[in-house]
C-alpha cells in the first residue's frame, strides 16, 4: 500500500513538472525504452517500477527521492553546471541560460525574479560593444581563455558575432516571461568597476572605445528606466510587441542582493543561486523554495516600487545610476587631457630636429 502511494505521488509529481503540451506517458515510455501499455501500468500502479527505473527517472528530472519519500533528512538537491574548461565553455554558459529560460518560457503560468547584486546580463546584450566587452571581460578574467591572456579589449577586434543568433534566442525568449527584479543603487557597480579597472590597467586599447563603452551603458540604463515607466519588457531596436512581458522594478537601498534568481513555474518553484561569478546552480526542494519565496515576499514588501508607479522615485533613483556612469566618463575624459598634455609637453621639451 505504501508503496503504491509512493509510486502515485512520484508520476503526479513527474505530471507536474511536464508543460501541458508534453505526455508524461510519451515521456516516461521513451526514457525507459517500454511500450505504452506498459508505461500506464506503472502510471496506474498495476506495476511496480524497481530502484533502477527512479533512478533514470529522477536523473532526467533532476529530482529529489529525498522529498518523494518524505525522508527526515536535511539535504537540499541542487543540479547546475560547472565551468568544464573547454574552449566552448562561454558558448556553453550562453546556451544554458537559453535552456533555463525555454524551461519557464514553456509553462502556462510563469514568473521570473531576480534580487540583484549585479545588472542581470540579458540588458547589456542590447548594445553591441558593450556586449562585447562584457564577452571579453569574462572569458579574460572569469573563465580564463589562454588565448585572451595577454590582449586588450579593442572594439574593432573583439567582436563575437559567432554569439549574436544565441543572444538573439535569449533576449526574445526573456522579453516573454514575466520578471519582477530588486535592485539597490550599487548594482551597477561591477560593470562600472570592469570598466575602470580594464582602463586603468591599460587593458582597453583606445580611450574611444572606453568612451563608448559609457555612452552604451548610459543607453542600457536608460533602456530599463524606460521599462520600468511603461511596465513592459521590450528590445529597444524592435520595441514593444504584442507578447511583451510584465515587467516590475522594485528599489531596496537597505538591502543589496546576491544575484538569487527564482522562479514559479505553474505549481512549481525553483530557486537558482550563483556561484563561481557566472554560474548557477538549481534547487526544486520545497523546503528550500518555501523559505526563499517567503523571504522574497518579504523583502518585496520592505522594497519600493517604480515600475508604472512611483514616478518621482523613479526619477530620483535613475538619475543616481546615470549619475555614477557621467562621473565614469569624466575620469575617462580627464586621463585623456592628462596624456594628451604630458606629449604636448614632451614635444615642447624636445622638439623634432
Amino acid at each position: 500500500m505504501e508503496n503504491n502511494h509512493f509510486q502515485h505521488q512520484f508520476f503526479q509529481h513527474l505530471k507536474s513538472m511536464l508543460p501541458p503540451y508534453k505526455s508524461l506517458v510519451n515521456e516516461i515510455a521513451d526514457l525507459l525504452d517500454i511500450s505504452i501499455d506498459s508505461t500506464y501500468r506503472r502510471i496506474r500502479g498495476q506495476k511496480m517500477i524497481n530502484m533502477e527505473e527512479i533512478k533514470i527517472i529522477s536523473q532526467h528530472f533532476q529530482i529529489s527521492l529525498d522529498q518523494l519519500m518524505n525522508l527526515n533528512s536535511q539535504a537540499i538537491l541542487f543540479h547546475g553546471n560547472l565551468n568544464d574548461q573547454s574552449e566552448n565553455r562561454f558558448k556553453s554558459w550562453l546556451e544554458d541560460i537559453l535552456r533555463q529560460l525555454e524551461l519557464v518560457h514553456q509553462h502556462q503560468h510563469k514568473h521570473i525574479y531576480f534580487l540583484l547584486k549585479d545588472i542581470p546580463p540579458f540588458y547589456h546584450f542590447y548594445f553591441k560593444e558593450l556586449a562585447y566587452f562584457k564577452f571579453f571581460f569574462w572569458m579574460k578574467s572569469i573563465l580564463y581563455y589562454d588565448n585572451f591572456k595577454h590582449q586588450s579589449f579593442d572594439a574593432k577586434t573583439h567582436r563575437f558575432e559567432e554569439y549574436d543568433d544565441l543572444i538573439r534566442k535569449i533576449l526574445k525568449l526573456y522579453n516573454k516571461i514575466p520578471t519582477t527584479e530588486i535592485w539597490n543603487l550599487e548594482s551597477i557597480n561591477t560593470t562600472l568597476r570592469q570598466v575602470d579597472l580594464y582602463q586603468e590597467m591599460g587593458y582597453i586599447s583606445h580611450t574611444e572605445d572606453c568612451s563608448l563603452i559609457y555612452q552604451q551603458l548610459l543607453g542600457m540604463v536608460e533602456h530599463i528606466e524606460k521599462q520600468a515607466e511603461i511596465g513592459r519588457k521590450y528590445n529597444p531596436a524592435i520595441g514593444l510587441e504584442h507578447d511583451s512581458a510584465p515587467y516590475e522594478l522594485l528599489v531596496n537601498e537597505f538591502v543589496l542582493g546576491d544575484n538569487t534568481f527564482m522562479a514559479e513555474l505553474d505549481d512549481i518553484k525553483i530557486t537558482y543561486l550563483n556561484h563561481s561569478v557566472l554560474y548557477f546552480i538549481g534547487s526544486m526542494d520545497p523546503k528550500l523554495n518555501n523559505a526563499m519565496f517567503e523571504s522574497l515576499n518579504n523583502l518585496i514588501k520592505k522594497s519600493t516600487m517604480i515600475s508604472t508607479v512611483g514616478e518621482k522615485e523613479r526619477i530620483r533613483f535613475f538619475k543616481k545610476l546615470k549619475l555614477k556612469i557621467h562621473t565614469g566618463m569624466q575620469r575617462v575624459h580627464k586621463s585623456n587631457s592628462n596624456n594628451s598634455k604630458v606629449a604636448s609637453d614632451s614635444v615642447e621639451k624636445n622638439p623634432p630636429s
